[in-house]
C-alpha cells in the first residue's frame, strides 16, 4: 500500500523485513570495504612520481589548474579547493570549457593538474597540443599509464583499482575515491612542506569557526563608549545597580574620571554585600566592589578572553591598556560572534 504525502510524492507504508534491512547493511559494508581497499593499495604504489609532483608543486611559480570531466571533474572541483585552503593557489576549469576558452586563463608557469580515470577523455585530450604550446607542466591522474593522457604528462600518478563498488562495474565509487585520496595526499604533503600553520589555514577560513578562533582580536568584539556600565567610586550602591540595569551586561566598571580602572561590581558583590549586612541604601560601591579584577588587552585574541574567563568561570572582562578603560567583553558578546 502507498499514500501520497503533501509534496505529491509516493511513500511505501510497509516497513522492510528484517532480510531486506540486512542486505542494505550487508551491501553498504561491501562497498565502504571495497573503496577502503582501493585507497589502502594505493600506498604500495606511492612512489617517485609522488615525490616528484610534489616538488613540481612546490616549486610551481603560477596556480595549480585541476581539469577533468564527470565524477573525474567532481573529485577535481574539490581538489582545487583542497589545495588553495592549504595554501597552494589552485582552482578548477572543467576540461569541456577550457577548449571553449577558458584555456585563456592558463598561464605558462602554471600546472595542470588532470585528472581521468580512463586516461581517454576526449575533453583532456583535445587541450593537450594547447597547453604543449602554452608551456604549461602537466600531472595526471590516471587509473591507465599506458594511456594517452598519462603518455603526455611531465608525471603520472597511477591511481588503478582493482574493480568498482558498483556491482555493475559501471559507476565511478573506488576509482574517484583513490583519486580523492592521492590529491589530498599531495594537498597535505605540500601543506606539510610549506609550514602552513593554523593562522594561515583560518585567514583562508574567516568566516569558520577557526578562522574566527585565531583571527578575532579582543577588540574586534568589545562593548565601546557609552554602552560601557561605569561609575565612580563614589557612587552609592544604589546608582551602581541602575547602571548594571541600563547597560545589561551583569556588572559595573569602577573608573575615575582618567578612565582608570579602580574595580568591578557584579552580582556576585551584591550577594556578599548583602550576606554581611550592608546598608545598601547608604554604602558607596568602593566599600563593597572587587578591586584589582581580571582584565585583558584590547590586541589579544578574542579566544583567550574565552579561556581567561571559563577558567575564572566570570561572563565579563574589562579590557585595559595601560590601566585604562578601553571597553568590556562579554561571554555572551563571544557567543554572538561566533568565536564560542
Amino acid at each position: 500500500m502507498s499514500l501520497t504525502n503533501s509534496t505529491g510524492s509516493m511513500r511505501s507504508t510497509e516497513a522492510h523485513s528484517a532480510s531486506d534491512l540486512e542486505a542494505f547493511i550487508s551491501s553498504g559494508r561491501e562497498v565502504i570495504q571495497t573503496e577502503a581497499d582501493a585507497v589502502s593499495a594505493l600506498i604500495a604504489r606511492l612512489g617517485l612520481p609522488f615525490g616528484e609532483a610534489c616538488g613540481r608543486l612546490l616549486a610551481c611559480n603560477g596556480r595549480v589548474i585541476v581539469c577533468g570531466v564527470g565524477k573525474s571533474g567532481h573529485i577535481g572541483t574539490k581538489l582545487a579547493a583542497t589545495f588553495a585552503s592549504t595554501g597552494t593557489p589552485a582552482f578548477f576549469v572543467h576540461a569541456a570549457e577550457a577548449s571553449h576558452g577558458d584555456l585563456g586563463m592558463l598561464r605558462s608557469e602554471d600546472i595542470v593538474l588532470a585528472l581521468s580515470y580512463s586516461g581517454t577523455s576526449d575533453e583532456l585530450i583535445a587541450i593537450l597540443p594547447g597547453l604543449q604550446r602554452l608551456g604549461a607542466g602537466l600531472i595526471a591522474m590516471t587509473g591507465n599509464p599506458a594511456s594517452a593522457l598519462a603518455l603526455a604528462a611531465d608525471v603520472h600518478l597511477d591511481v588503478a583499482v582493482d574493480h568498482e563498488a558498483c556491482p555493475l562495474g559501471l559507476a565511478p565509487t573506488a576509482s574517484t575515491s583513490a583519486m580523492l585520496a592521492m590529491g589530498d595526499a599531495l594537498a597535505i604533503a605540500l601543506l606539510r612542506a610549506r609550514g602552513f600553520s593554523e593562522e594561515d589555514f583560518a585567514r583562508s577560513h574567516p568566516g569558520g569557526r577557526l578562522g574566527k578562533r585565531l583571527l578575532m582580536r579582543v577588540a574586534d568584539v568589545m562593548t565601546l563608549g557609552d554602552a560601557i556600565p561605569a561609575v565612580t567610586a563614589d557612587s552609592s550602591l544604589s546608582t551602581g545597580l541602575m547602571e548594571i540595569s541600563r547597560k545589561g551586561l551583569g556588572m559595573v566598571l569602577v573608573m575615575d574620571q582618567a578612565r582608570r580602572l579602580e574595580g568591578i561590581f557584579t552580582d556576585g558583590d551584591l550577594r556578599r554585600a548583602i550576606e554581611a549586612g550592608a546598608d545598601l541604601r547608604e554604602v558607596e560601591i568602593r566599600d563593597v566592589m572587587t578591586r584589582g579584577p581580571h582584565t585583558i588587552e584590547a590586541c589579544r585574541l578574542a579566544i583567550d578572553a574565552v579561556n581567561t574567563m571559563q577558567s575564572r568561570k566570570i561572563t565579563t572582562l574589562p579590557v585595559v591598556t595601560d590601566g585604562h578603560v578601553q571597553g568590556v567583553i562579554s561571554m555572551h558578546a563571544l557567543l554572538a560572534a561566533g568565536v564560542v
